[in-house]
């Protein structure tokens, strides 16, 4: 049964230093002082957390799913074993900028068949592209006939579209 390697004196909390090294396959020892490594000096915690970030390949926002906290917590835990590391520049990690959702992320705001009576319209000129647009977002639009260059429309209004 393998055991995990402490890193710290359990009666001083010292860093401990190994002094013996052995190869169970072929009996070489070799005697020393060796140090355990950085990652020795992790607890279990932030341990799990070097994993998850990993595991997100460093995206912080994956990490804040994955752990179900804040991104200002992921922040600091990661700031917090960036120091256990010796890792830190004393810069701490810039806030993410906010998230600008591309055309795919979009959901449509209007079902199917409304989309459909809108683009209908628009293709008999009875909305321009900014009111068909804003209607496919699902605001309310005006046909206001008085605009110039406006395309002339029945007198119903674009409600009984956005039902």
């Amino acid at each position: 049964m393998q055991r995990e390697v402490i890193s710290d004196c359990p009666v001083c909390d010292s860093p401990l230093t190994v002094t013996r090294l052995h190869c169970n396959n072929c009996g070489t020892t070799i005697e020393g002082e060796f140090t355990v490594g950085r990652f020795s000096r992790l607890n279990r915690e932030q341990y799990a957390l070097l994993e998850s970030f990993l595991r997100s390949r460093g995206n912080l926002r994956e990490l804040e799913r994955e752990l179900g906290v804040s991104y200002p917590t992921v922040r600091n835990r990661v700031e917090a074993l960036l120091r256990a590391l010796d890792l830190a520049d004393g810069t701490p990690i810039p806030p993410e900028p906010p998230r600008v959702e591309t055309t795919a992320e979009l959901k449509p705001q209007v079902d199917a068949e409304t989309r459909r009576g809108i683009l209908e319209q628009l293709a008999r000129h009875e909305l321009t592209a900014e009111q068909a647009a804003a209607a496919l977002r699902g605001e309310p639009v005006n046909v206001n006939p008085q605009t110039p260059d406006a395309p002339v429309a029945d007198e119903q209004p674009l409600e009984s579209v956005n039902e």
